[in-house]
């Protein structure tokens, strides 16, 4: 993928491939390889690709800056537009959002023209209650499953272009049936393979299986006719009224994605306790990331920025709401900066006032099988809690939950990581500051990692209100107005207390236990990522050198009997070999062996996700 390339819609990605001839597929992905390094001629918001001496490939998107039509990516040489310069270009250009492949953002209507929310309107019949997907559902649920499972079973080396094309072909489809979940599950699983193709460096393996766990679960039970309305989805950018809201700000979080976007996500939340964001991200990267912390907010007027908003607060009326949270920016919106709350009072007091353990049990729930993205939209929620650094263990920065009436050394320990690694952002600058004051207490607002034990990704910091600890604390600036954005802010050493003032840990102590890392889940784990990453064949190799017995009993020996037998049945259906009319072996059955590997994909992370919520309890919980 170059960055330096506008996003392209992905039906008109999959056109091109679909396109080419059987001899020039043969060689999309070599030319997709050449074209992602070749450099990129700019101007204005045209992209031009020099392809060798006699073609060059024009790329001129639409105004939401996305190839959303064919007509905008043309290409000089005289096969044109069936060629492989052409083809191949598109190939390295990111795939669009699902939200970002429409031209224009459809506006939601006027306040004074909008029906009361939940109530259909004079000419709006009230919508029959859906019993299961539709036929055209089916369809599409099907056909996805079915580019999905091919996937799968060639591994990451063997998907090219040409086996994406068809994955981006059926979430076209999917998105034309209405599976919003399916379609955005689709283009993650694209993105990951490209990611893997081209060694990118913010590729993890672990983001490809989850994805394609995803999009099999929910087009599986959607083949099936599973009638749970969460599998279908909605549209991101379907905004419904929400009438008036206050809004108080709490924090900014800088945005840099894999498909070349940037910007920035203010965190608000109203005085009833709910949750939302105002996003400003567009194609730039981590330029733009950096930008966006002071970029005008696009609601209302205009008269406040993120960096303002993230301090302050907002009266909005007729405002706009999306199914994820997202404020809108629609004509009717208008908003009024008001002066913000601390974290010590209203809404934002409260989310201090929840113990950890509770915010965790409720982030770190049980999902239904019938909402597979549920888990993740619920544990991706900011929690809120006082720590005190306890010191820094084999490159581990470790704190420990200071709770009123409790000791400190009576609650967990919790690894803080930086939410971003990106070197051009201040968190890890921000984290290795706190690390060096083991003893600082401070108020932390971030988002739970529910992949690794007991470990917070904190997304801004504030002194605790305490005054018997005012020594002990941050000592922030006064325009900071009480928090620093870690993403953005950068503490300094004049803004931590001096280290002779601080309590030292009494014995700092050892790297807490992983029970992720320690059960013998590897074993599954290896399996199913081997899978993903070498094909049916690579995870066959367990059944044929014998070491297949060895992960069952080791499973079973610990208790994990399910994840056993899902082991066992995983490398049986990977080495199974079906026979042709004329005694010849061949592949079987694409579907059994990706039913298998699911049910395997699936047991694996709800286990893991199990042992992750025990870490977080107290060293004393019964």
């Amino acid at each position: 993928m170059n960055p330096q390339l506008p996003p392209v819609a992905p039906e008109v990605a999959a056109a091109a491939v679909e396109a080419l001839t059987s001899r020039l597929l043969k060689k999309l992905d070599a030319a997709i390889e050449t074209y992602t390094a070749a450099p990129v001629v700019i101007e204005g918001s045209v992209r031009r690709v020099r392809c060798g001496e006699d073609a060059e490939v024009v790329l001129t998107p639409g105004p939401s800056g996305v190839l959303t039509d064919p007509e905008e990516a043309v290409c000089s040489c005289l096969l044109a537009p069936r060629c492989l310069h052409r083809a191949a270009v598109l190939g390295a250009c990111p795939v669009a959002d699902a939200e970002a492949a429409v031209a224009r953002e459809a506006e939601p209507p006027a306040p004074d023209t909008v029906e009361t929310a939940g109530a259909p309107g004079p000419d709006r019949a009230e919508p029959e209650s859906q019993t299961g997907p539709t036929d055209a559902q089916l369809t599409a649920a099907r056909s996805l499953w079915a580019a999905a499972a091919a996937v799968l079973a060639a591994g990451i080396p063997a998907a090219g272009a040409v086996a994406q094309a068809e994955v981006l072909r059926a979430s076209h489809t999917a998105r034309l049936a209405g599976l919003h979940r399916a379609e955005a599950a689709a283009l993650r699983v694209v993105r990951g393979l490209r990611g893997a193709r081209s060694r990118h460096d913010g590729h993890r393996l672990a983001d490809l299986v989850a994805d394609l766990r995803e999009l099999l679960l929910t087009t599986g039970l959607l083949a099936a006719a599973d009638p749970a309305p969460a599998l279908v989805g909605t549209a991101r950018r379907a905004y419904r009224p929400e009438g008036a809201l206050r809004v108080h700000g709490v924090c900014r979080e800088p945005v840099i994605s894999a498909t070349g976007y940037g910007g920035v996500v203010t965190h608000v939340v109203s005085d009833d306790g709910r949750w939302f964001t105002v996003a400003d991200v567009k194609p730039g990267g981590p330029a733009r990331a950096r930008g966006a912390a002071t970029a005008t907010v696009a609601l209302g007027s205009g008269s406040v920025d993120h960096a303002g908003l993230s301090r302050g607060g907002l009266l909005i009326s007729g405002a706009t709401l999306s199914s994820d949270g997202r404020l809108g920016a629609g004509k009717g919106v208008r908003a009024t900066p008001v002066p913000g709350l601390s974290w010590t009072s209203g809404p934002l007091a409260a989310l201090f006032a929840r113990p950890l353990a509770e915010a965790v049990a409720a982030r770190l729930g049980d999902a239904p099988v019938s909402d597979p993205e549920d888990a993740g939209r619920t544990a991706g929620e900011l929690v809120g809690c006082e720590l005190v650094i306890v010191g820094v263990v084999e490159q581990q920065l470790l704190a420990r939950e200071s709770t009123p009436g409790r000791a400190d050394a009576d609650g967990p320990l919790i690894r803080l990581l930086p939410s971003n690694g990106h070197p051009d952002l201040a968190h890890t600058a921000n984290l290795r500051r706190l690390a060096s004051r083991p003893g600082l207490r401070l108020r932390v607002v971030g988002r739970l990692d529910p992949d690794r034990a007991a470990t917070l990704r904190p997304l801004a910091v504030g002194p605790v209100p305490d005054p018997d600890q005012a020594t002990a604390t941050l000592r922030l600036p006064a325009e900071w107005l009480g928090h620093a954005d870690l993403g953005y802010d950068r503490i300094e050493g004049g803004h931590l207390p001096p280290a002779d003032a601080l309590l030292e840990a009494a014995g700092l102590p050892g790297v807490p236990s992983d029970p992720v890392a320690e059960a013998p889940l590897w074993r599954l784990r290896r399996l199913v990522e081997v899978a993903v990453s070498g094909g049916r064949r690579a995870a066959a190799e367990p059944a044929r050198d014998g070491d297949r017995a060895g992960a069952v009993v080791a499973l079973r020996r610990a208790g994990f009997r399910t994840a056993a037998e899902l082991s066992y049945a995983l490398a049986a259906e990977a080495d199974r070999r079906g026979r042709d009319v004329f005694g010849r072996t061949e592949e079987a059955d694409p579907d059994g062996y990706a039913r298998a590997w699911l049910a395997a994909a699936v047991c694996l992370a709800g286990t893991e996700r199990a042992l992750v919520r025990g870490t977080w309890e107290p060293p004393d919980a019964a």
